[in-house]
């Protein structure tokens, strides 16, 4: 006989694995019963003539399941009459309709006087032996080839997975060596040949169903016909989609060797699977929560090394942007409170009977998080009250010390309570911290920390009190740190990472950035990318030439040229005329399409509303800009708030922004719907990061991006929509500030994996304090002063004079040049910044370091550094006019390629920094203009005084035009005025064909160029 390699084998293995060779060929090839053998997961072969159609279940071991584990609720229910089964189904169907299955198997169904418990929860390690019994009375069950429905008795499902009669998985089964796969075929029958107004189909009735081949599995929660949306539920390979060679068998294997094991099964019941929504909302309408294979596979790794290493470890979880890190931080947050140490002597452990942890505390950095974590930790949670929201200093506090289990709070408020808690050392904490940046690279960090450390002994003395505090300010062994970030750093890789032993840091788990786009779960921000490069000419409105730092004066050019009305104006065309022309007008995105503006700061935000705003009332208004900024900015002599540009209060901008209130129905204002209103969102820095809006389709970048900040904000485009058909191609990303370069730069270390090529080296420190030392600013004995002072709780009027008398010499005694002075700055802001980061995880203690450190830190805020160019840079803007203005496109739908290969990035620059030794390039004023308008200004073959002559021509030739006068100088309204200029420099421009064929080709062809040429034509002429 040759290998059965089809789906009838794949069956079959599957069959063997869950049940223990007891599959369908072997039984009917002996003519019976063979007894289970070699490792299986101990489940019963299912018959699908026991399949009750109409109510979807399995009714021979539904109630085999019951006799056996509660006889003497079902004698109450016999009392009842002879339909009491009847009577039993009927009341699970009913509610198996309202609230789903998930909430059957958690609560139970109670029937007249008797309650049915449906299934047995898996017991921790220390329960009872009565728990661990009633888990091994679960009946798991496997059925093939069931035939389901009523409506056509011959369909039929491949199999179908059962607990206690009651079905949590289907599988249609592919094999790809028969031409067939699960990522099209398997779901392709589904949608089109699985009728799922059958109850065994019906939404929340079965937990997933899943397509399998030998290679990939793919999943769904809600059969919908066409429009069901499956997603992956693979490992990975390569750090890209799809699954590892597996040596000893089928690639997707794992599914039913680890993920359908009977405890695997219950634990994703009782810990991963969530029923989203309220009892309000339409059951149809909500969304059931079934992990995906990467975030069941961190938070079991997670549970599992705490389980078996205790506290006092650090974990960095490296997941992609958009890839359900929520989610997965939820899970784990649960888990960790339940956690029981495998041995009392671990770390941490009191005994293997008690949590590991007393609370868990979810830090995040960003607030709008906030609720969002609070509340599916709430939903998960089938305990109420164990979840605390702090929204003050004092709930927190009061959080940790009744012993909520979990406390949510955000970076920004947990340092204000440091000195306010006594002693905690006695607990144990599992700190999880979201997007874990630069919050946790100092201060924040190293407050927290002292918080998990308990207090000081006011008694002992400053030497005492001094190292108490460097000692807290270590990640203390009574806590655990589970950083998760899409886009790690060096610091955060040396501080959370795991160390090997070739010195390397590296992420405790992996889900890349490469994975989620070849995956699905988010798209590629990059495969349609356009970049324009601004053209400047710069004309010197002074004659004199002075000497100017090169670098500063080229970098306060380009921004003064930037910010400039006309520059704005330019830019604020092209963007709108290409969101109406590839958004709007083509109905992205279901016509929901939404588009966002970045701009370099606030004032340039303004600036860009205004002249977006003007350009939409000229059109008609057919839909609205909003903008959004933190505070207040004053711009031209007006001060200007979020709130009074938008007209509505800042809390409405994102609600407003997306049309729709958290049910999906469309806002009203004044009676009429803004469902479709608000279409752009015009930024500097406020929803660069943790903003999730799906239907933000256009990204108009006009600001420098890069590094982290470059991934975090153009990852906003990246969220999928299936509701809305969100496909790559409906992305567009236009930027006019960064090249294909920059980005690609920026993007290649999250692509796949990040890890760090060694420790920082400490050293610097002993470096840089040694030539702080030399200056004089400060003598030792003032430093120890200082510091005793500090830790002795003493008035901060009491510290004033100690660091006065530095700043004095800093400004005066020292006689120190400006130059000096700001060498100081930079070293003194370095030391402070690198021992801030690496104090925590130091693994000895030098008190000097932190002495130095704690004075410095209250001694930098008073250190006045003047910039000795500053003045000359302004007196340099005041010396140009801005003579032209175009822009060039030059990457046009651009796909971006990145990186596979992993990054390693190095550690911290352990050279002292400074401003000696920098050799600074002076040119006169001529030569800064020159160098600066050929770098940015080189449409043109032409000289500048040959561009200017042009220019001049074409403006007197318009003037000259016969109808200049009567149809554009002497007529108000501005419509007919642009109307019959666009005509008359049209005309201009075809004269000139013949004589300077490329000027003409230019504005002929380049949009941008022609509309800045009209532009400064029209400003000439007034």
């Amino acid at each position: 006989m040759v290998s059965q390699t089809n789906e009838q084998a794949l069956e079959a293995a599957i069959e063997k694995k869950l049940t223990g060779g007891t599959c369908v060929e072997e039984v009917k090839a002996v003519g019976g019963v063979v007894s289970p053998s070699g490792d299986h997961h101990g489940y019963e072969i299912g018959s699908p003539h026991d399949f009750d159609k109409k109510f979807a279940i399995d009714t021979k071991f539904f109630w085999e399941f019951l006799e056996k584990t509660q006889n003497d609720q079902l004698e109450k229910l016999q009392k009842s009459g002879p339909d009491w089964q009847r009577k039993v189904l009927e009341r699970f169907d009913r509610l198996v309709k309202k609230n789903g299955l998930l909430h059957l198997l958690k609560k139970g169904l109670s029937v007249d006087d008797a309650h049915l418990v449906l299934m047995y929860p898996a017991p921790l390690a220390s329960s009872s032996d009565k728990a661990h019994e009633n888990f091994a009375s679960n009946i798991f069950s496997c059925t093939r080839q069931l035939h389901y429905s009523n409506a056509n008795p011959l369909e039929e499902i491949d199999m179908v997975l059962f607990l206690n009669g009651l079905p949590f998985a289907t599988l249609e089964l592919k094999n790809s060596t028969t031409g067939q796969n699960a990522r099209y075929h398997g779901q392709k029958q589904y949608r089109e040949e699985r009728d799922c107004n059958q109850p065994l189909l019906n939404f929340a009735r079965c937990f997933v169903h899943m397509a399998v081949d030998t290679n990939e599995v793919y999943m769904t929660t809600k059969l919908a016909g066409k429009s069901t949306f499956f997603l992956p539920f693979n490992k990975g390979n390569n750090e890209g989609a799809g699954n590892p060679l597996n040596p000893f068998g089928h690639k997707s294997a794992y599914l039913w060797e680890e993920v359908f094991t009977k405890e695997s099964v219950a634990n994703i019941i009782q810990h991963f699977m969530r029923l989203d929504g309220s009892a309000k909302d339409r059951f149809d309408k909500r969304t059931l929560f079934f992990p995906r294979y990467h975030q069941l596979d961190v938070v079991r790794r997670l549970i599992d090394h705490a389980r078996n290493k205790g506290a006092g470890h650090t974990y960095l979880i490296q997941h992609s942007a958009g890839s359900g890190k929520s989610n997965s931080i939820t899970w784990a947050a649960y888990q960790l409170i339940e956690v029981e140490p495998a041995d009392a002597s671990l770390p941490g452990a009191r005994a293997t009977d008690e949590p590991l942890f007393d609370s868990v505390i979810v830090v995040t950095d960003r607030r709008i998080l906030d609720k969002q974590l609070r509340d599916n930790i709430r939903d998960f949670s089938e305990v109420k009250n164990i979840v605390a929201g702090t929204t003050k200093s004092s709930e927190l506090k009061r959080a940790l010390e009744e012993g909520k289990k979990i406390i949510i709070t955000t970076i920004q408020r947990f340092p204000v309570i440091v000195d306010t808690i006594d002693d905690l050392s006695d607990k144990r904490f599992a700190v999880i911290i979201d997007e874990a940046h630069s919050s946790q690279s100092g201060l924040a960090a190293d407050k927290m920390n002292r918080v998990m450390g308990g207090g000081q002994d006011e008694e002992g003395d400053a030497q005492d009190l001094i190292l108490a505090a460097m000692r807290s300010r270590k990640m203390r062994g009574n806590a655990s740190y589970f950083a998760f970030t899409a886009t790690p750093k060096n610091a955060t890789l040396e501080k959370f990472g795991t160390q090997h032993p070739d010195g390397e840091f590296r992420p405790f788990h992996l889900y890349s950035m490469k994975q989620a786009i070849e995956e699905g779960f988010i798209l590629d921000v990059l495969a349609n990318y356009t970049t324009y490069k601004s053209y400047y000419e710069i004309e010197k409105s002074i004659q004199d030439n002075p000497l100017f730092d090169s670098k500063k004066a080229q970098k306060k050019l380009r921004a003064y040229v930037e910010r400039n009305a006309q520059t704005i104006q330019t830019k604020a065309e092209i963007m709108l005329d290409h969101f109406i022309q590839n958004v709007v007008m083509p109905k992205k995105l279901k016509g929901k399409a939404r588009g966002m503006v970045v701009t370099q700061s606030i004032e340039s935000a303004i600036r860009y509303y205004q002249a977006i705003s003007k350009l939409l009332e000229e059109a008609g208004n057919p839909f609205k800009a909003i903008i959004s900024f933190s505070g207040t900015k004053e711009v031209g002599g007006i001060e200007y708030s979020e709130a009074d540009m938008n007209g509505f209060s800042d809390d409405k901008t994102k609600e407003y922004f997306d049309g729709v209130d958290k049910e999906g129905k469309p806002i009203k204002v004044n009676g009429a719907s803004i469902e479709n209103t608000y279409r752009l969102l015009i930024v500097a820095n406020k929803y660069l990061t943790g903003f999730d809006q799906p239907k933000l389709s256009a990204m108009y970048v006009d600001k420098k991006l890069q590094h982290v900040l470059a991934v975090q904000a153009l990852s906003r485009l990246n969220r999928s929509a299936p509701k809305y058909g969100k496909k790559t191609e409906d992305l567009f990303v236009l930027d006019f500030f960064n090249t294909v370069e920059d980005i690609k730069a920026a993007f290649d270390p999250f692509y796949t994996s990040t890890s760090l090529s060694g420790a920082t080296d400490v050293n610097v420190l002993h470096e840089l304090k040694d030539h702080m030392d030399d200056v004089g600013v400060y003598e030792w004995y003032e430093v120890e002063h200082f510091n005793e002072l500090y830790f002795k709780n003493a008035d901060y009027e009491a510290l004033t004079p100690v660091r006065d008398i530095a700043v004095q010499r800093f400004e005066k005694d020292l006689e120190l040049e400006d130059e000096d002075k700001a060498d100081f700055k930079i070293k003194a802001k370095q030391f402070v910044k690198v021992y801030g980061q690496m104090a925590a995880i130091l693994p000895f203690e030098v008190l000097d370091w932190e002495k130095l450190f704690w004075f410095l830190k209250f001694l930098i805020p008073e250190l006045k550094v003047k910039d000795k160019d500053a003045e000359q840079i302004d007196e340099l803007l005041d010396s140009v006019d801005l003579s032209s203005y175009a822009l060039e496109r030059v990457k046009l739908s651009h796909s971006i390629a990145l990186d596979e290969s992993e990054t390693e990035l190095d550690p911290q620059n352990p050279n002292p920094r400074g401003v000696h030794g920098e050799d600074k390039e002076k040119d006169p004023l001529d030569e800064i203009i020159k160098a600066f308008n050929e770098r940015w200004f080189e449409g043109w073959s032409a000289t500048p005084e040959e561009q200017r002559e042009k220019f001049v021509k074409i403006a007197e030739n318009v003037q000259a035009h016969p109808e200049y006068n009567e149809k554009y100088r002497d007529v108000s309204d501005e419509h007919h005025r642009k109307l019959a200029f666009d005509k008359i420099i049209d005309e201009v421009m075809r004269r000139e064909r013949d004589k300077d064929l490329e000027f003409y080709k230019l504005f002929l062809t380049d949009d941008s160029f022609q509309k800045a040429m009209k532009q400064s034509v029209q400003n000439y002429i007034g």
